[in-house]
Formats: structure tokens, C-alpha cells, sequence
């Protein structure tokens, strides 16, 4: 109890007396770093990261317990290193320079999301998956959330239109140059078609389910990506969604799944709350007088 009393002096006597450019100085580095973290998420750089980070400690530890040998190779592989991630960061480096260029400094961490975009995307894909369902042709579809795609786009055929149940069904058609692939969507437009997909790698799938399947759910494993899936053979609606699938689904089923995997949650009454408590305490402490007595006569 002696320890709790102490961190919460601690905290009254450090953090609640800082000044507000601190808290904002504070504040705006640790949007920086969140915003970094999240671009290395939605690509395959933040493995990369993680591999350093592996190295970095390794060395530490050698040098902690005296291995000098390790030390010495972990020092200069590291030395080199940077060399090797300036060759394997290119592609996000060029894209992110590109996106400064493009955009300004402002725009570079925003998100861009269309919520109506969204709405509208979900509504005329299963528009689309119940006719595609009815007349069993086979039918992949990602929607992308925080990984970024690109990858499986440059295989494809880039796009950028609104989803429309009547496009989605000539992508489709068995004799379209594009059903063979996946259709991926990002913020409720296409920007892909034809696009190929990761195979699953697990082997305890049921042996039932063909590629199409098995590259919707190898999608969901690699990503958080939600992918919509019309079987040819039955006309089955499946999603994935984290490596799990979920199949024959009726099309109200699909709009609701849709809706809540890719919707904008909506601030719950806590959170708000939170936000209530903090601004009235930090306004509190803005308008106490100096000597404590009541200003209201």
C-alpha cells in the first residue's frame, strides 16, 4: 500500500505539475513514434524491425557476459547493416518520400477514411455476392484495413473506381482476363484486380476448400485483412478473417460481418467519459486561484 501511495506522489509531483508545452512537446513525439510504428505494421518492414531489435539485445547480452567474439561480429554485422536496411527499406522510403511530395507534412500520418465510401462498398458487394452466389461464380475479395496491400496489387491490374455490384460481376464473369484473381479494396474503392494472393500454409484445412479459399484465408493470415469469398463449385459465401473462415453464409449474414470487421467503431460511453474527466481536471487546475478561496462573490 506504502508502494501505491508512493508511485501516486510521484505522479502529482511530476506529471500533473508539468507545463503545457511539455505535455504538448511530449505529446506530439509520441504521435510520431505511434504513426512510425504503424506505417512499419502495414508492411513487411515491421519483421525487419523486429529482427534488429533481436540483434540490438543479443548484443547487449554479449557484452553483459563478456563473449567478446559475438560482440565483435554483432558489432560490425550491425555497421554494415545499415547499409542492408537503407537496400530493403527502398521501396517504403520511396513511397513514404513520395507521399511528403505529394501530400505535405501535414497529411503524411492521416489515414484517409470515407466511411460512406465504406457503406456503399459493403451494400453493392452483396448486391454483387448474392447474384454471384445464386449463380455459383466464384468470387475473391480484400478489403485492406491497417497492412497496406501493395504488395498483391503490383501483381494485379491497378484499378481506382467506386465498388459497384454490376462491375463486380463482370470482374468476375468466367470468361472475363480478370476473375482469376483477387479484387482488393482500400478505403471503399478498388485499386486491384486479378491480383494473386498468399496460399495458406495450413495443412489441417478440409480438403474441400480450393485455391480460391485457401488464398483468401492465406490473405487473412498475412494481414488483417477481410476477405469475401463465393465458391464456384457450390456457390457457398465465406469470409476470413484472421485465419479463420466462415462459411455458407447468407447475404444478410455477409452485410452484418462486413459492417462490423470494416466500419468505424463509434466512441463507447467510457471512453467519452474518460475524455469528460480529463478535461474538466486539467480545467480545474487552470482556473484554481492562487489562494485557494472562492472567487464566485
Amino acid at each position: 500500500m506504502e508502494t501505491v501511495n508512493e508511485i501516486i506522489q510521484w505522479l502529482s509531483n511530476n506529471i500533473l505539475t508539468l507545463e503545457p508545452t511539455a505535455i504538448l512537446d511530449i505529446a506530439i513525439i509520441a504521435f510520431i513514434i505511434y504513426k512510425l510504428m504503424m506505417l512499419l505494421r502495414r508492411t513487411s518492414s515491421g519483421n525487419v524491425v523486429k529482427g534488429i531489435i533481436v540483434v540490438v539485445v543479443a548484443m547487449g547480452v554479449a557484452r553483459l557476459l563478456h563473449l567478446y567474439a559475438v560482440d565483435f561480429i554483432l558489432t560490425y554485422a550491425l555497421e554494415w547493416g545499415i547499409l542492408a536496411l537503407i537496400i530493403l527499406f527502398q521501396p517504403e522510403l520511396r513511397r513514404f518520400l513520395e507521399r511528403v511530395g505529394n501530400i505535405g507534412l501535414t497529411k503524411v500520418f492521416v489515414r484517409e477514411e470515407k466511411p460512406e465510401e465504406l457503406e456503399s462498398a459493403i451494400a453493392q458487394t452483396v448486391i454483387a455476392y448474392t447474384s454471384l452466389s445464386k449463380d455459383r461464380v466464384g468470387a475473391l475479395m480484400v478489403f485492406e484495413r491497417s497492412n497496406r496491400l501493395d504488395e498483391q496489387i503490383s501483381t494485379g491490374t491497378a484499378l481506382d473506381c467506386a465498388v459497384s455490384a454490376e462491375l463486380l460481376k463482370n470482374i468476375f464473369w468466367n470468361k472475363a482476363p480478370l476473375h482469376d484473381g483477387a479484387v482488393i479494396v482500400r478505403n471503399g474503392r478498388i485499386v486491384g484486380a486479378g491480383c494473386m494472393l498468399p496460399l495458406s500454409g495450413n495443412v489441417n484445412l478440409s480438403r474441400d476448400l480450393g485455391m480460391r479459399h485457401r488464398a483468401g484465408i492465406g490473405m487473412s493470415e498475412n494481414s488483417d485483412a477481410v476477405v469475401a469469398i463465393v465458391s464456384e463449385e457450390t456457390g457457398s459465401i465465406s469470409v476470413a478473417v484472421g485465419g479463420m473462415l466462415k462459411r455458407h453464409l447468407a447475404p444478410e449474414t455477409l452485410d452484418r460481418l462486413l459492417r462490423n470487421e470494416l466500419m468505424p467503431k463509434e466512441e463507447t460511453p467510457a471512453t467519452t467519459g474518460a475524455k469528460t474527466v480529463l478535461t474538466t481536471l486539467f480545467k480545474s487546475r487552470k482556473e484554481e486561484p492562487a489562494d485557494g478561496k472562492d472567487q464566485g462573490q
